[in-house]
């Protein structure tokens, strides 16, 4: 099959599969013990405006909150940021932070780097200063596709020299691209959640040039593009055990790790791609949210003195 045609394929494909997909997290853990409360937004960037929903902390304090900006995921194509909604209702309840669920532009209508460029735009909205939240206590974070334009935007942060970003999660993310998604092996084989067909569509509707997959936005993880991030924001990698893409986060992790910038690499053992939201596994999510928030919780925390000792 030529070029072209693959090209049309996935796009066609990745089409379907972001209108039939079903986003909602399963009831098991969607936590509506959380009541939550939210205010809608407008984001302006580079590459038009996006909508986001804001969840603010139930404690008002003297001080004003951290900010937490969050990006769903989707394989670069789906676009339901609110099957986020019962982890952003969380983190904002028990991390006392404003979390900022955006949205971002998609594939195959719009490929990368726009999705990467608008995150960072985002990513620099809310760290301004005019802000009901404290703008210099910002992290970023996102599960799946969303790990990856977050890690894309802590890069950018890095070469742009700003804004400072207290802390990166990335949470089961692709960040390698380049590797082929049959090479990449799953303990779990048919039964694993991400088919090598799957990561084939979503990555040919991201990015239809193979060679282009080697920017180090799009694959952070692979060759040479982990290699002297020296002052990258501090990450926090969490990979799921039967996850196709373990291998890729825990080699970015091993990367951030010489350099000074890895917090913490966990595997969430038992669990595949996606557990939190397309499973019933409460138990683990809910210690999962529990131990990132505590994450964010440190990395807000922290004062000028402790980041310099």
């Amino acid at each position: 099959m030529s070029f072209l045609s693959t090209r049309v394929v996935a796009d066609s494909l990745a089409r379907a599969f972001a209108a039939l997909v079903n986003p909602a997290a399963k009831p098991g853990v969607r936590f509506l013990e959380i009541p939550g409360r939210t205010t809608a937004t407008s984001i302006p960037t580079r590459h038009g405006d996006t909508s986001a929903t804001i969840y603010h902390p139930a404690e008002q304090t003297g001080r004003r909150p951290a900010v937490y900006l969050n990006v769903h995921g989707g394989g670069f194509v789906i676009g339901h940021p609110e099957q986020d909604d019962p982890w952003c209702r969380y983190l904002a309840a028990h991390a006392d932070v404003v979390v900022v669920n955006t949205d971002y532009v998609l594939a195959p209508h719009r490929r990368f780097p726009s999705p990467a460029e608008q995150i960072y735009d985002v990513l620099q909205w809310v760290s301004s200063a005019d802000r009901e939240w404290d703008g210099t206590r910002v992290c970023v974070g996102g599960q799946s596709a969303g790990g990856n334009l977050s890690a894309a935007a802590a890069r950018l942060a890095l070469l742009n020299g700003g804004p400072d970003i207290r802390l990166q999660v990335l949470h089961y993310a692709p960040l390698d691209l380049v590797t082929a998604a049959k090479d990449k092996k799953s303990d779990r084989g048919r039964r694993a959640v991400l088919q090598p067909w799957m990561g084939d569509v979503f990555d040919t509707a991201y990015i239809p040039d193979r060679v282009r997959r080697r920017d180090p936005l799009a694959s952070p993880a692979w060759g040479p593009n982990g290699d002297h991030l020296e002052g990258i924001a501090p990450a926090l990698v969490i990979t799921a055990e039967y996850d196709r893409l373990r291998d890729e986060a825990a080699t970015y992790a091993r990367k951030l790790d010489a350099v000074g910038s890895l917090v913490e690499y966990h595997e969430v053992k038992g669990v595949d791609h996606g557990y939190n939201i397309m499973s019933n596994e409460t138990d683990v999510t809910r210690r999962m949210y529990a131990f990132i928030a505590d994450h964010v919780v440190r990395a807000t925390s922290r004062n000028d003195t402790q980041e310099a000792t």
